[in-house]
Parts: structure tokens; C-alpha cells; sequence
């Protein structure tokens, strides 16, 4: 590629209504610095500079539906309407700086209730902060770790209701897009794996029955979110582990969530058992977003060890997904999209009070 050769990484991408600036997204990260569900100052510095670093697109970490489907008590929160101001807060910076807002809805399940990170990520006793952890089964998430109470079908109701009405106040807060967490071991993805759900009723055992909280969630959210935005869902394509949710599972359930609603799926991989056994290497996911992309026929974002400007625009390119998502690398460089730019020969605004710096 020349420096004359537009960079398909900074070409727009429209999904319903909505038009990113370019294919770059900030996947959700959890910074586990909310009091109560409420989003702190860390918050707004923290997706503001993503947002004036570049990116066309910013999802908001995972967002509790439920206070018991925290990750930790530092995680942010959409179960009541306190919430929605210092969310909204956010939404309008992000939005302000030409980057689509959008925030992912989450619950735990089995692997909620825990320290922080730099706490050691250690299971909350009930005396120490912790509360009863739910799952589709009562498969504790590993050694050291509480049982999980299984959510019986009022249970599992409410869950979907969450879900939906933490919809309604994502729209109140501003944003533009949502993202339903189905990855990564957290309750939606319990579900999914036959590893972590071992019922029996209509929620366990059969495809049709593990991937059903998955598929009333989607509706229920798409059923309260303007038809003129989008609805993304995160996916993990395999379990890396035997007998467990693979990328075969994941085409067919991609397929099912288009057809409800879903107009992205934001493809990442494992999380839901600890013995898993991935191949960490550059752009390792990449193919599970391909496939999903080609065989489902709905539009992807990759995932995974995508650092290098080159290979985020040949990703995109080549139609290997519809955008990238990088994490770490926007951690370490909130201004990748802007150097990425310059890299590839394109052109993309950047803010006014930075343009002394463009050279």
C-alpha cells in the first residue's frame, strides 16, 4: 500500500442508523472503579481520551444489569436510575469528540462477587462485602470459589427483565449503541456451554435449549432500543476446552441472534472454565470473526493481540470482520487511532486542541 491508498481501517462503517468514522472500536474493559454501579471522574477521563484519541467507536465496560451480577462492588451499574446521570455524562463527552458511545449490559453469574485485580480478583466473603452468586447450574466457577445458586425459572425471568430494563436507561444516558456480554464465562455464556450448564429443563441440554437466555435476552433488548440503532452481542467462538461451546455452535447461534436483532457480533473467545487452553498469538481470533462473518452473514468485530496498523487495516480489508477492537493497546496508547492515520497514509480529524502536534 502506498501512502495514496485509502486505509479501509478509517473508511465508515454504517449499522442501521448509525455511522462510525472509522473501523476502530475500544472493546469493554472493566476499570472496577464504580461505588455502588455509579461512574466516577476515572470514568470520564478514562473514555474521554480514548474518544479524543480516535476511535470510532468506545463500549463502556461491563455494566450490571443486577447488583448481584457484578463482577466486583467496583463495577458499574444500570439496575437503577441513579445510574443514568454520570452515565450520560460520559455518553455526551464521548459523542462530542466524533465517536459513537455504546455500553455493555453484563451479568456475572457464577464469576460475580470478587476483589478487584489488584486485590488478587479473590471470591468476597458474605461478611466482607460478598453476596450469593447465581449460574444456570450449580457448578462453582473453581476451587476456592462459592457455589453458585441455580436460577430457577423466576429467577431466570428476572434476568431478562433486567436486561431489558437496563435498556431502557442506556437510551436515557445517550448512547448510541448497545452490547449484550455473552462471553467470557460471564451468565449469558454459562448458559451457552454444556462445561458450566448441566440442566435439564428447557434452558439445559439441547443447542435449542443452552442458547434460549441468550436469544430472550437479545429480543428483549432489541424489543426496547430504537430500530434506528444498533444492538451488538459479544461472543465467545470456542471454549478451548473439550466438550465444550465451539465456532460451529457460534455460526449457528450467530445466525439466530441476526435474525432477532443483533446487527454486530463483537467475536472474542474462552472465559467460561478455568482449565481452558488457548493459543495466544498475534490476531489469534481473527478467524472465528471471519467465519462468523461469512457463514452467518451478519457483520464482526476481531479481537485479540491486534497491534500493528498494517495488520488492523488487512484485517478489515480483506473482509476478515467489519471492525477491530483493540484493548491493551489502547490502554497503553490512547492515541493509537491518530498515529495509526498517519501510518497508513489517511486522513482523520483530530481534536482542535492537539492539532499543534499533527505535524
Amino acid at each position: 500500500m502506498t501512502p495514496t491508498d485509502p486505509a479501509t481501517l478509517f473508511s465508515p462503517l454504517t449499522l442501521r442508523s448509525l455511522t462510525l468514522r472509522n473501523r476502530i472500536a475500544v472493546p469493554p474493559m472493566c476499570q472496577y472503579s464504580a461505588a455502588d454501579g455509579i461512574a466516577a471522574d476515572w470514568h470520564l477521563a478514562h473514555y474521554g481520551a480514548l474518544a479524543a484519541g480516535g476511535a470510532g467507536a468506545i463500549v463502556l465496560e461491563a455494566t450490571a444489569v443486577l447488583p448481584e451480577g457484578r463482577i466486583s462492588p467496583g463495577d458499574l451499574g444500570l439496575w437503577n436510575d441513579a445510574h443514568v446521570g454520570p452515565l450520560a455524562r460520559i455518553a455526551r463527552f464521548v459523542a462530542a469528540q466524533g465517536a459513537a458511545p455504546g455500553v455493555q449490559l453484563a451479568h456475572a453469574g457464577r464469576k460475580a462477587c470478587n476483589a478487584p485485580p489488584w486485590d488478587g480478583s479473590t471470591p468476597l466473603a458474605p461478611g466482607a462485602g460478598g453476596w450469593q452468586v447465581v449460574g444456570p447450574s450449580d457448578l462453582a466457577w473453581g476451587e476456592g470459589y462459592p457455589a453458585p445458586l441455580a436460577l430457577d425459572e423466576a429467577g431466570i425471568t428476572a434476568v431478562i427483565e433486567a436486561f431489558r430494563v437496563a435498556t431502557r436507561r442506556a437510551l436515557a444516558a445517550g448512547f448510541q449503541f448497545v452490547e449484550i456480554h455473552g462471553a467470557h464465562g460471564y451468565l449469558v455464556h454459562q448458559f451457552l456451554s454444556p462445561l458450566v450448564n448441566t440442566r435439564t429443563d428447557r434452558w439445559g441440554g439441547a443447542f435449542e435449549n443452552r442458547t434460549r437466555l441468550a436469544l430472550e435476552v437479545t429480543r428483549a433488548v432489541r424489543a426496547e432500543w430504537p430500530a434506528a440503532l444498533p444492538v451488538w452481542v459479544r461472543l465467545s467462538a470456542t471454549d478451548w476446552a473439550e466438550g465444550g461451546w465451539d465456532d460451529d455452535q457460534t455460526v449457528a447461534l450467530a445466525r439466530l441472534l441476526r435474525d432477532a436483532g443483533a446487527d454486530l457480533i463483537d467475536v472474542s473467545t474462552g472465559g467460561v472454565v478455568p482449565w481452558q487452553k488457548p493459543a495466544p498469538a498475534p490476531g489469534y481470533q481473527v478467524p472465528f470473526a471471519e467465519r462468523v462473518r461469512r457463514e452467518a452473514g451478519v457483520p464482526t468485530g476481531a479481537v485479540g493481540l491486534i497491534t500493528d496498523p498494517a495488520q488492523a487495516d488487512a484485517i478489515v480489508r480483506e473482509g476478515r470482520a467489519d471492525l477491530v477492537l483493540l484493548g491493551r493497546e489502547l490502554l497503553r496508547e490512547p492515541h493509537w487511532p491518530l498515529r495509526a492515520a498517519k501510518a497508513l497514509g489517511a486522513e482523520t480529524a483530530w481534536p482542535k486542541q492537539y492539532l499543534r502536534a499533527k505535524g
